[in-house]
């Protein structure tokens, strides 16, 4: 018998996910900082891409405080969060084919810079061209994903792939088949999904390494700083200017 309550339930099982994730891809974390350590040290652009909720991760990078001003968002119709109506149009996008090569030929991510796709199940077309094909124009690509989908579940895809399957780094939040956390007597589905609280947590340690290897080089890393602190604007503006060439969200 289980005496602690659902929401106790789901902090410790939020915490042991990412205590999972901490000891286990301490590597690759630390190869994906290299990356984007590299990628800003060298005059290159970095990019985030999600679908639907798995946007959500990528856009927590974005134009925020404490984080690196040179990370963008690169979008795609109808796939920033639930941005569409009705919802389940999001999910339907994600799985045509040609989106994603189409979306990419057309943005400014080109040879030589990082991308990051966000995708818990990383079976659907979209994100699965959008690591392949981003491969192809030399871009260093970062899959974010559950690697446990890959052996419970079937690729919904041409190739027969997974995202994991076309990355130069993966890191693996550990999620579940299912994303979710808990059961309960007298609830039928499984619920309290935990992949964006996990996803996050990552994508925000990678940034933490580059901005501490950028420093141990002698780079100042971009960062912003909040615009609710006295200051706070007049840094931002310094540092927009100053990278403005690989910022695309101002």
């Amino acid at each position: 018998m289980d005496d602690r309550s659902p929401a106790d339930r789901f902090f410790d099982a939020a915490a042991g996910l990412l205590a999972r994730v901490r000891d286990e891809e301490a590597a690759s974390i630390a190869a994906a900082g290299t990356a984007v350590a590299d990628a800003v040290a060298t005059g290159r652009r970095v990019f985030a891409f999600g679908a639907g909720h798995s946007s959500l991760p990528a856009q927590d990078t974005v134009y925020r405080a404490g984080g690196l001003a040179v990370m963008n968002l690169l979008t795609v119709p109808g796939m920033t969060g639930v941005d569409v109506r009705p919802a389940t149009l999001g999910s339907a996008l994600e799985r045509v084919e040609g989106l994603a090569t189409t979306v990419l030929d057309t943005s400014p991510a080109a040879a030589g810079d990082v991308l990051f796709v966000v995708s818990l199940s990383g079976r659907n077309p979209l994100p699965v061209e959008m690591a392949h094909h981003a491969r192809e124009l030399g871009l260093t690509v970062v899959g974010v994903t559950s690697v446990a989908y890959a052996t419970g579940t079937t690729p919904r895809n041409p190739s027969g792939t997974f995202l994991k399957d076309h990355c130069d780094i993966v890191l693996d939040n550990k999620i579940a088949v299912g994303d979710a956390e808990l059961t309960a007597e007298g609830v039928a589905a499984p619920f309290a999904p935990a992949s964006t609280v996990v996803t996050s947590a990552l994508m925000q340690a990678v940034m933490a390494t580059a901005a501490a290897e950028l420093a141990a080089r002698g780079v100042e890393p971009p960062l912003l700083r909040s615009g609710n602190i006295d200051g706070g604007t007049e840094w931002n503006v310094r540092v927009i200017e100053e990278n403005a060439e690989r910022i695309f969200w101002h």
